[in-house]
């Protein structure tokens, strides 16, 4: 097998522009979140949902990139490119989380200040490598594998998910895919009308139950989106842009369905959406075509920070949170601040692809996957 330079094949515009559409509603609902008193009345509700669609995405992009070029890459060769693309933003997400850690110190986490600052280092060092910190090492209070920027979780999902991809999945026939994905789907249905909310929500602490959400999310739609490329033919949409942002839009912003004895109902949407109207959306967006110069550079701009905002923004989010709760803040008091916090987290995003992101990886892409 070769090790050698492969070509990057063409990206979906489409799907790289509503990666970033679906980036900055997981900013807007964790700012929101901030203001809600339960999950029945949390604005953009189901912004949660994002990271099941980000999981689909993934799924299919990585067998649109990757499935049919096995005969020229091996295994460590994959890992490689992997590590390249997604490793150097874990840990700017690391740094920044440890930057504004002290920041952070409200009532709403009574330990911050009480963590030495060895002890601060030494879990953002660990972050680095996406390794869950142990229970002694939680210095936020809230029991997450990440403490020094929660989303990390997400990531450590994707990479057992391309681990799994490469060492076993990607040799399954369509047949068995869709066993798989039936059974993952099943699970995920299983999950989410039995959850004491009626929803999903979970997969960012290492105990059973937060374990059990987080494989239970993974393995649906991952294997749901390269289950998708290998079966869709697609065709000719028009505007899919414009219907699948709005799509994406409105399955994110739904409010709660149900309530009391009925949460399960909830749990039946969340089910709907990531098994069948985010593969929908998907292949839309995959069969339509950018065409106009502004369509294009949105969608790139979007694709662009979509990775960046996403693993950067909530240490921001951490202050934004601290500052309403320890202040009873409304949201119609804090709305200038929401948007400041918004625009702060795009600003660093793209600060941090084009001085950081882009020059890192350049350098250890000629470093690594060159012969």
């Amino acid at each position: 097998m070769q090790n050698g330079i492969l070509k990057t094949k063409p990206h979906y515009p489409i799907l790289d522009g509503l990666r970033g559409v679906a980036a900055i509603m997981v900013v807007a609902f964790h700012i929101f979140e901030a203001h809600a008193t339960s999950h029945l009345d949390q604005i953009i509700n189901h912004g949660y949902l994002a990271v099941d669609f980000f999981f689909l995405l993934s799924g299919f992009v990585i067998a649109y990139a990757y499935d049919d070029r096995w005969e020229k890459m091996s295994i460590g060769n994959f890992i490689k490119r992997r590590l390249i693309r997604l490793q150097p933003m874990v840990i700017m997400g690391m740094i920044i989380g440890a930057l504004l850690f002290y920041f952070q110190d409200f009532a709403l986490w009574p330990v911050i200040h009480d963590v030495p600052v060895w002890k601060m280092l030494l879990v953002m060092v660990i972050g680095f490598t996406l390794i869950p910190v142990s229970s002694s090492l939680d210095i936020r209070g809230w029991e997450e594998m990440h403490p020094l920027n929660g989303p990390g979780w997400s990531l450590f999902y994707e990479y057992i998910a391309n681990i799994m991809y490469a060492l076993f999945v990607r040799k399954f026939s369509k047949k068995w895919l869709s066993i798989l994905v039936f059974l993952s789907g099943c699970a995920l249905i299983h999950l989410a009308v039995t959850s004491p909310n009626g929803d999903i929500v979970g997969g960012w602490s290492l105990n059973l139950e937060h374990t059990h959400i987080g494989f239970a999310r993974m393995m649906y739609p991952f294997f749901a989106g390269v289950l998708l490329f290998r079966l869709g033919k697609l065709t000719q949409i028009k505007n899919a842009f414009l219907w699948c942002s709005l799509f994406v839009i409105i399955a994110l912003a739904m409010p709660r369905f149900g309530g009391g004895e009925h949460l399960w109902i909830n749990g039946i949407y969340d089910s709907l959406i990531v098994i069948l109207f985010f593969p929908l959306i998907i292949y839309l967006a995959a069969s339509g075509e950018i065409t106009g110069k502004f369509s294009t550079r949105l969608c790139k701009f979007f694709g662009d920070i979509s990775y960046p905002i996403y693993i950067t923004h909530y240490p921001i989010i951490y202050i934004y949170t601290g500052w309403v709760i320890d202040n009873k803040i409304p949201l119609i008091e804090a709305y200038p601040f929401s948007i400041l916090v918004l625009i702060s987290t795009i600003v660093l995003a793209y600060t941090c692809l084009k001085l950081y992101d882009i020059p890192i990886r350049k350098i250890l892409k000629e470093k690594f996957l060159k012969f």
